[in-house]
């Protein structure tokens, strides 16, 4: 898939690229980012360079991990990361996130994922956009929700996160949610 940039009122997202390697590093040396998500931990300049060099891009290639800088519409520094991929072969993928320390609560993030979200249900044929975030991780719940996702629950033993698999909370984001078609209808199931 060709790389595309994104925009909203605030916010620009683009493909990471090779020079994006040291923010990233110093990002995410915050040991939360360490601790929710599945980066390396410790995190050392080689991931940084392997994310930005060869993760980036081969997902780019196969069309099948899509991944985004979130920096500042009008420029400046990485605010974070976001990244859409694909679930196996349904029309199921999954978003994930991570914001670098001095640019949480400001709705960076929130903003980013609905930007995000929208492409991907309305562009790429996505029926199903989930969210999961390891259970405690309430930063990661807030920013889905506020994005419109509906939390469905608790998924045991769903994520393996540093050797240990993990508890997760699970939410989705429909087309229909959005108020956008999708290729096969969805009929709610009713108690």
């Amino acid at each position: 898939m060709e790389p595309f940039t994104l925009t909203s009122e605030r916010l620009l997202l683009r493909p990471f690229t090779p020079t994006d390697a040291e923010s990233v590093f110093r990002s995410c040396q915050d040991r939360n980012i360490q601790r929710w998500t599945i980066v390396p931990s410790p995190y050392a300049r080689k991931d940084a360079e392997s994310f930005v060099g060869t993760i980036v891009p081969t997902g780019w290639e196969s069309g099948t991990n899509l991944a985004f800088a979130v920096q500042p519409r009008e420029g400046g520094p990485l605010i974070g990361a976001i990244s859409v991929f694909q679930r196996g072969p349904s029309h199921t993928w999954e978003i994930g996130f991570w914001t670098a320390k001095e640019h949480r609560g400001q709705g960076y993030t929130a903003e980013a994922v609905s930007v995000l979200a929208h492409h991907t249900l309305s562009a790429l044929g996505v029926e199903r956009l989930e969210w999961r975030a390891e259970v405690g991780n309430v930063g990661s719940r807030a920013v889905a929700e506020k994005a419109g996702f509906q939390v469905e629950g608790v998924l045991r033993s769903d994520l393996l996160n540093k050797g240990t698999r993990r508890d997760a909370w699970v939410g989705a984001l429909l087309p229909s949610d959005l108020g956008l078609s999708a290729e096969h209808a969805y009929l709610p199931a009713r108690a």
